[in-house]
């Protein structure tokens, strides 16, 4: 981009003969894909009607590339042209543990951008091929705390953009509406029995997810909960219990939820409640529902699925009647030779049949037994 101007008149113009059509016609692109693409349905998962508690779950397996994350990386593409961070010949750089870099590099390639994701060596096979498919490359690495500080040295050599989902995700999106996952999740809900939710539950990658719909209840002055699970060795958990934003951890087998460090992304003070799920309960849980729901879903369903049942058992203990939205992040297909692999969990030391029969009891009761490690103190409020 050439700069001309000089001294006399105090005058400096950017000259760039076609960005601004060029900029003006990647969003075009990139509003297009969101206006060919229909709502995700809203699909009734089935529970005993005489409990009076219905449960709705969001498909967002249904976008274009297979998971929620495509609505952020949509905003992410969206957010950085308008910012003219992305241009003709921009690289995109993205730190990802998969479903994110598998929509934007579906995006990249839109656009015509070469795209790299920076992830954590231990990421599915099958989310790898998912990136190589959309056109982008992946680069992996073996710490994954070291993939922040190698996007942005990958960005700085190459002189491309750090998409950096992690920091941007909560202010990319708006919140107030503008169809974003809150306002559909509602408009959708507006012929039910509960058209207003009691709770709804997420997990936390980002945070931009939560954050965006913790805002806009409060916005529309709605008196839904927003309730947040973590998988364990996550940081979101302890720092919110401890109100610590420099709380760190180990990191999660769960990918796209759970973070080894508290993410700038993640806002503490819209959510009334976090749960902390083992593991194994997510995995019981994502298997289970695609058994019980009819749709195979991902590892971080399962652990949405685990937060809404406790809340569901509470629900009914004290005789309350209502509705609780979560999510389908993904599809289980994704997830084959891990989550759904019996041998994987052995190596794991995984032993998911506790948790499998705790949802059977409760399927069958409302009451949901206790096989928390950490008992029902679990969940902070």
């Amino acid at each position: 981009m050439d700069v001309r101007g000089g001294a006399v008149g105090g005058i400096v113009e950017r000259c760039d003969p076609g960005g601004r059509a060029w900029i003006a016609e990647a969003i075009r692109l990139v509003e297009a894909d969101a206006n060919r693409s229909a709502d995700t349905h809203l699909h009734v998962f089935p529970l005993p009607p005489e409990w009076g508690i219905d449960l709705y779950m969001k498909d967002e397996s249904v976008h274009p590339t297979g998971s929620l994350k495509h609505r952020l990386a949509r905003s992410l593409f969206l957010y950085g042209l308008a910012n003219g961070w992305i241009t003709r010949d921009t690289t995109i750089i993205e730190a990802s543990s998969g479903s994110t870099a598998v929509s934007e590099a579906y995006f990249a390639r839109l656009l015509g951008l070469p795209f790299v994701a920076v992830m954590p060596a231990s990421t599915s096979p099958e989310k790898i091929s998912l990136i190589e498919f959309h056109g982008g490359r992946c680069h992996l690495v073996d710490e994954p705390g070291a993939i922040y500080d190698e996007s942005r040295r990958l960005a700085a050599e190459c002189g491309g953009h750090f998409m950096d989902q992690f920091t941007f995700a909560e202010r990319a999106t708006d919140w107030r509406g503008n169809n974003n996952i809150a306002e559909s999740i509602f408009e959708q809900l507006r012929l039910e029995r509960f058209p207003e939710p009691s709770w709804v539950v997420v997990g936390a990658g980002t945070g931009g997810t939560s954050a965006t719909i913790g805002r806009y209840v409060r916005y529309r002055r709605f008196q839904t909960r927003l309730a947040v699970v973590d998988p364990e060795g996550s940081a979101f958990f302890g720092s919110f219990q401890d109100q610590d934003p420099g709380r760190t951890a180990s990191g999660s087998r769960i990918e796209g939820i759970g973070r080894p460090r508290v993410e700038p992304s993640f806002l503490p003070t819209v959510i009334d409640r976090m749960i902390r799920v083992p593991d194994a309960a997510s995995i019981a849980a994502m298997r289970w529902t695609s058994a019980v729901g009819g749709r195979s879903v991902g590892g971080s369903t399962g652990t949405n699925m685990w937060g809404v049942v406790r809340l569901i058992a509470e629900m009914r203990a004290r005789g309350e009647r209502g509705s609780v939205v979560t999510l389908i992040c993904d599809g289980g297909e994704r997830y084959t030779g891990t989550y759904g692999s019996d041998a994987w969990l052995r190596t794991q030391g995984l032993d998911i049949a506790p948790y499998m029969a705790a949802l059977e009891t409760f399927l069958a009761t409302g009451v949901l037994p206790d096989v928390e490690p950490d008992g029902p103190g679990g969940g902070v409020t």
